[in-house]
């Protein structure tokens, strides 16, 4: 098999560290295969979704010295292609309008809290007659595309992290919203779980490799492979990032986009070695700094761990002291003097500046950390 990979993440904020461990694991087992990794910015959420957050990803990533091998797939670019399967999907019986007001679906839901009912939608506009369809587009009521999902139907796929799953179509909460509200005689905006399946087979992924808060979709997504005849790609769930309270990692936790990291004075070197090990079990012999160049020739999903991995602070502070410790004296001055110049210091000359970084390097934990230590020497030279 052709190995293909692909990151596809949403321009709606700034690179996670998340997402960048998924393109990291990607990247990996790509070069580890002498596979692909492409690249596909998923845009179609118009509103939030902006230039700035493309330019972070695309930084970001070449900053950890992960590289993409096609040029990047941009997805609205594909929504009339998008449409288009969605109006096969209806003309085979697939998929349906439906006209269930946003009133209606909120009350539904609020009856099943009551109840103690997991939330899901009943499926009441599954087999509506023409005439019936005629009388709420009279009533000026604009549907929704739903893909109809068999709640008696099993699930099933083998996982290279997690082995055999199967989900119950039961569980997956309904017949599937694929198209966003707009009038009858049009398809809305395509929805997530249509476009990723439409957009990867069109990419000819053969692995899909992403965060287990992901494993629900999996199972919706595979439906559709199969409703639309297409093959289906292998699939890995990562192990979510928890902070140190057990949580799932979120900005409430303060730092967590790579150019924040970047920013406080981490190196390329030490976060993609960092986040390598968040989840990934070093194999035995290995020492546990290294280069992801060196570790995507060993790289196996055997050693992706089911468990989340919990962020340390600690060891990805001792990992980047490591990198900056082993610095030349020319290497560390050239990360030091832009610093300096945002400063309003500058170096005698670049002798000197050796010097001071020789003096100054082997109590560094982050970049950052050379600013305060050099300012009573470079404050007074200026």
């Amino acid at each position: 098999m052709t190995v293909r990979v692909r990151l596809a993440p949403s321009p709606t904020g700034t690179l996670h560290l998340g997402t960048a461990r998924t393109a990291l694991f990607n990247w990996l087992f790509a070069k580890k295969e002498g596979g692909t990794f492409l690249l596909r910015i998923e845009d179609t959420d118009i509103e939030r979704s902006k230039d700035e957050y493309i330019n972070n990803i695309y930084d970001g990533l070449q900053w950890l010295g992960i590289n993409w091998d096609e040029s990047p797939i941009i997805q609205s670019n594909r929504i009339n292609e998008h449409k288009k399967i969605i109006r096969s999907l209806i003309s085979k019986g697939f998929a349906y309008k439906c006209f269930a007001s946003e009133s209606e679906i909120n009350e539904l839901r609020e009856t099943q809290k009551r109840n103690g009912l997991a939330p899901r939608y009943d499926n009441r506009h599954r087999n509506l007659t023409p005439e019936q369809e005629s009388e709420f587009i009279k009533a000026g009521r604009e549907p929704v595309i739903r893909f109809k999902i068999n709640d008696q139907k099993l699930i099933s796929w083998d996982d290279l992290i997690r082995g055999k799953m199967t989900w119950n179509g039961k569980d997956l909460g309904g017949d599937m919203v694929i198209a966003r509200r707009a009038p009858a005689d049009t398809i809305g905006d395509p929805l997530y779980n249509l476009v990723v399946v439409a957009d990867d087979s069109a990419m000819k992924i053969s692995h899909v490799i992403r965060g287990e808060d992901h494993l629900a979709n999996t199972a919706k997504q595979i439906l559709l492979y199969e409703a639309l005849d297409l093959k289906i790609p292998v699939f890995a769930h990562t192990p979510l990032i928890l902070n140190s309270e057990g949580k799932k990692l979120s900005k409430r936790d303060g730092v967590t986009s790579i150019s924040e990291f970047k920013k406080m004075g981490y190196t390329s070197e030490a976060m993609a070695n960092y986040m390598t090990l968040l989840g990934w079990s070093l194999p035995e012999g290995i020492n546990e700094r290294f280069k992801i160049s060196e570790v995507s020739e060993i790289f196996s999903f055997k050693k992706v761990n089911k468990a989340s991995a919990k962020f340390d602070w600690d060891k990805l502070n001792w990992l980047n002291s490591q990198v900056i410790h082993d610095m030349s004296s020319r290497t560390l001055l050239e990360n030091l003097d832009p610093l300096f110049k945002k400063n309003g210091w500058y170096l005698p000359n670049q002798e000197w500046g050796k010097h001071l970084v020789d003096l100054i390097g082997p109590s560094m934990v982050l970049i950052n950390d050379g600013v305060d230590q050099a300012k009573p020497f470079l404050k007074n030279q200026n």
